[in-house]
C-alpha cells in the first residue's frame, strides 16, 4: 500500500516481489499470486502502460481513507471515549470487567 500517487517503479517492485513468492514460497497445487497495488490516486494511462506487459497478473487501485458519511456520525468522538475511559477508570472492578471481556473476545478469534 502507498500513500502517493502510482508511478511506474511500482509495477516492477510488485513483479519482483510476485516473481520471489512464486519461487520461494508457492506450492504446487496454489495458483499464480496475485499483485494489487493500493495507492492515493493513480492515472490510468500511466497505470496501463507499467502493467501492460508484466507477466503476473497486477492490479491498482486508489483507496480512500475517509468514512463513508453513514458511518461518520456513528463513531464515537474522542471526547466520549475519554469520558467513558474516564468512567471506567474511576471503577477499577468495572474496568478489570471490560478488559477480561476483551481478553475473552481476543480469544475467540484464535483457532483451539
Amino acid at each position: 500500500m502507498k500513500v502517493v500517487e502510482f508511478t511506474s517503479e511500482f509495477a516492477g517492485k510488485m513483479n519482483f516481489y510476485l516473481s520471489a513468492v512464486d519461487d520461494l514460497l508457492r506450492h504446487s497445487q496454489d495458483a499464480p499470486s496475485l499483485g494489487i497495488i493500493f495507492c492515493k490516486t493513480r492515472e490510468r494511462v500511466t497505470a496501463e502502460y507499467a502493467l501492460r506487459n508484466t507477466a503476473p497478473p497486477i492490479g491498482v487501485a486508489e483507496f480512500v481513507t475517509a468514512l463513508p458519511p453513514a458511518l461518520v456520525d456513528s463513531d464515537p468522538t474522542v471526547e466520549q471515549m475519554e469520558n467513558a475511559l474516564s468512567a471506567l477508570i474511576q471503577r477499577p472492578g468495572r474496568l478489570n470487567r471490560a478488559l477480561d471481556r476483551a481478553a475473552e473476545l481476543g480469544d475467540e478469534d484464535e483457532p483451539a
